[in-house]
């Protein structure tokens, strides 16, 4: 039991020194996604999915000018719709999960988004990442850890994670940072995944992580120049 305790207290420690080095990395770390209000939010995370926030923020420039207000969503022709997101791809099951969540969002919620996971998760295409990602921009409410692409991809390489079920890895971040920084960690490891630890070509070289990165050595940048 001793020598679990140890390793638990040796895991959160270096987790925390993970997120304090990149924290000086990138001081001004926040979601990259463009929105005015918790519905054009919750629009922009579920179109994000499988979709770069740039192409993103591209298609709901125009998108939220022609649909200013959630009534206009629920009137909205589908055909129409599908076409306006067409870009953001898998615009057929975004179509279905905006308009349909639109309706519920004014019927049962009367007209404001969920302040709670238990009920943001009964909207259609909203699961644990969408749901972190609204409940905390939006609402400044922090219940987990959201976990994207670049998240997974920086949590298992960094050696925080094996799994690779997001919802495992939320659980086991969460496990390892204190709640202060459940909701900033998602952004560091985004802006950190952009920047540097991409997923085709990490400079490992230049990072600030790569002298406790289990996988730096694994790369050829870092091997060069150490």
């Amino acid at each position: 039991m001793k020598q679990k305790n140890n390793l638990s207290a040796k895991n959160k420690a270096r987790a925390q020194n993970i997120v304090r080095i990149l924290k000086k990395a990138y001081p001004n770390a926040h979601i990259a996604l463009k929105f005015s209000n918790s519905w054009e939010l919750l629009v922009a995370v579920i179109l994000s999915a499988q979709c770069t926030d740039k192409k993103v923020n591209e298609i709901t420039e125009r998108l939220f000018k022609k649909y200013p207000a959630l009534d206009d969503y629920i009137t909205a022709d589908p055909k129409e719709f599908e076409r306006d997101i067409h870009a953001a791809g898998f615009y057929r099951a975004k179509t279905k999960s905006i308009l349909t969540t639109a309706k519920l969002v004014k019927e049962k919620f009367g007209g404001k988004i969920p302040h709670t996971m238990q009920d943001i998760l009964t909207l259609r295409g909203v699961a644990r990442k969408t749901a972190n990602v609204v409940l905390g921009n939006a609402y400044g409410i922090v219940e987990g850890i959201a976990v994207d692409t670049h998240v997974r991809r920086l949590a298992q390489r960094i050696g925080l994670t094996r799994s690779h079920d997001p919802v495992k890895i939320e659980q086991e971040l969460m496990a390892v940072l204190p709640k202060k920084d459940w909701f900033t960690t998602t952004y560091l490891l985004i802006d950190h995944g952009r920047a540097i630890c991409t997923a085709k070509d990490p400079r490992c070289d230049l990072c600030p992580l790569a002298k406790i990165c289990p996988s730096a050595f694994q790369f050829p940048r870092f091997r060069k120049n150490n």
